[in-house]
């Protein structure tokens, strides 16, 4: 409707003119008038209108045309305004993103397509489809996964590697699904997927032989679950999957196993019991999914499902009013230059003025799409996809930050951690000079450690620090060590102190695929420099 009474008002817009204008443009009206005039007409002086006469009509015509355009200039305003009551009744519900993490073939893509299934998202007639390419391919059990897993490379090997991203709803919660890939190859891809998360599902493979592989050293469940906190994942719910395995068949003993096992290295993780939940379930028939395991199956479960604990799960709120950071993690030409990324802190609108950093290029927001709808406004939290004027594609690296121009994020070369050493490789040592590659939001970029500040002893974090005794610079640390260093990278990035930005001030350092350390940014530079003064 709105769209129709602009259409309407377009050719005679409400212009302010004065009777002169308004007399001229009647004389230049009147000669063409005459011209047309039938004869008959113009021989009868009676019938022919005076020049003043033919003004006044013209003048009432046009005063009611403006009196048309106010009445529906309200009438689009009113649309305007139940549109955008429609708009906050449908964003009333809460918006989270979802990340599947675990071990390759633990059944994330599994579990994440059926979800879609049960939700509504994939009708009966695709799911048949899907049914009949993995029969094909000789993979029955896989065809759940190719909702998740789009791509042929994906289908043929039964692998994920780029991120899976779908949309689906419950009754309080918007969800964003992201599917990581699991194989140790694609971590780096897993880590852009659990950057963006709220909440972490951790699958893990109840089948004999299945679990040890992923838990042991080297298996991805350990990395994918260190990660996910450092990438700030701050609840996880452990599902543990294909319980109907013939290996398994809904055994409580198995359950209770690996239960015992996972607790106590998520506690060394960093993950509290109480931000954790464990539930079984079955990925490939969607048993305790949606709704609640049936007693004749699995007799032992009082326990929710897991759309029940999707529902209740508590995440900390967000501050729509502060100023905006928005890492780019894409970008892509579409009759103009659209971005994608996750709103970490205030909100979006159309028409707004922005900063595309650290190139300080100001852009204009032309339009916004969340999930797959057309909105005016975004808050914190969601995921989005931005169209920009003033900027082309090419001038855009994932890892820039799309920032209010009142208050602009900083771009940095060097800046001062708080590392943990996880795992140096062939148990080299960490001392400057020391090369890796770090991975903060959706920055990947080459590092280098120039100097290491000071070494924490956790062990007398809680001494008196009046005794304390002025520690001299460590040349080097090992595994376990706990150190504050200084770090340098070869081109401008855009990052935040940890204390204010949590999600932009933390970050992994990887090395030859493997995860050596993980850390947060305790200090930048001062604001206006990109490098510490010496």
């Amino acid at each position: 409707m709105e769209e129709g009474a602009r259409a309407e008002i377009a050719p005679h817009p409400p212009t302010l003119v004065d009777d002169g204008e308004i007399n001229d443009w009647s004389k230049e009206d009147d000669e063409p008038m005459e011209e047309v005039r039938p004869p008959a007409a113009a021989t009868d002086d009676k019938l022919a209108p005076s020049p003043a006469e033919d003004v006044k009509v013209i003048q009432s015509n046009f005063q009611s045309l403006q009196l048309e355009t106010k009445v529906k200039d309200k009438e689009a305003v009113a649309t305007e305004e139940v549109e955008d009551l429609d708009e906050k009744e449908e964003n009333k519900k809460r918006h989270l993103n979802v990340v599947f993490i675990g071990h390759v073939d633990a059944g994330k893509s599994t579990t994440g397509g059926q979800i879609l299934f049960l939700s509504g998202q994939v009708d009966d007639r695709t799911i048949q489809k899907y049914e009949k390419e993995a029969k094909d391919k000789s993979r029955e059990s896989w065809y759940m996964a190719y909702i998740m897993d789009t791509n042929e490379e994906e289908r043929i090997k039964g692998k994920t590697v780029e991120v899976g991203r779908a949309h689906f709803e419950t009754e309080n919660t918007r969800f964003t699904i992201l599917d990581a890939p699991g194989h140790k190859s694609y971590v780096p891809n897993m880590i852009s997927g659990a950057s963006q998360a709220d909440i972490g599902v951790l699958v893990i493979s109840a089948r004999k032989g299945e679990f040890e592989t992923g838990y042991e050293r080297g298996g991805q469940t350990r990395e994918h679950v260190q990660l996910a906190k450092t990438l700030g994942v701050a609840k996880l719910i452990v599902v543990i999957n294909k319980m109907d395995d013939p290996t398994v068949t809904w055994s409580k003993e198995r359950f209770d196993e690996i239960e015992s096992k996972m607790v106590p290295f998520l506690k060394s993780s960093g993950y509290l019991r109480k931000d954790v939940q464990f539930l079984p379930i079955s990925g490939l028939v969607g048993t305790n999914m949606k709704t609640r395991v049936e007693k004749s199956v699995c007799d032992w479960w009082n326990g929710p499902c897991l759309f029940e604990v999707l529902d209740s799960i508590e995440v900390p709120p967000r501050d729509p009013k502060g100023p905006l950071r928005m890492p780019i993690i894409d970008k892509y030409r579409d009759m103009g230059t659209v971005v994608m990324g996750k709103i970490e802190s205030g909100s979006i609108r159309e028409g707004d003025s922005l900063l595309v950093m650290p190139n300080k290029t100001n852009v204009k927001v032309l339009t916004i799409h969340c999930d797959e709808n057309k909105v005016r406004h975004a808050g914190p939290g969601e995921n989005v996809r931005i169209k920009l004027s003033g900027i082309e594609e090419e001038d855009i690296v994932a890892g820039f930050v799309l920032s209010s121009i009142a208050n602009p994020i900083g771009a940095v070369a060097e800046f001062n951690a708080q590392l943990q050493i996880l795992e140096l490789i062939d148990n080299a040592i960490f001392t400057a000079g020391y090369k890796a590659v770090l991975h903060i939001h959706a920055i990947v970029e080459e590092c280098e450690i120039v100097d290491l500040i000071e070494e924490i002893d956790l062990k007398r974090k809680n001494t008196d620090p009046k005794k304390k005794k002025p520690k001299r610079k460590p040349l080097f640390v090992k595994n376990g060590a706990v150190v504050v260093c200084r770090i340098q990278v070869n081109n401008m990035i855009c990052i935040e102190n940890f204390s204010d930005f949590a999600q932009l001030g933390r970050f992994t350092l990887r090395t030859e695929g493997k995860t050596v350390a993980v850390g947060k940014v305790v200090a930048l530079p001062p604001p206006g420099s990109s490098a510490f003064v010496s």
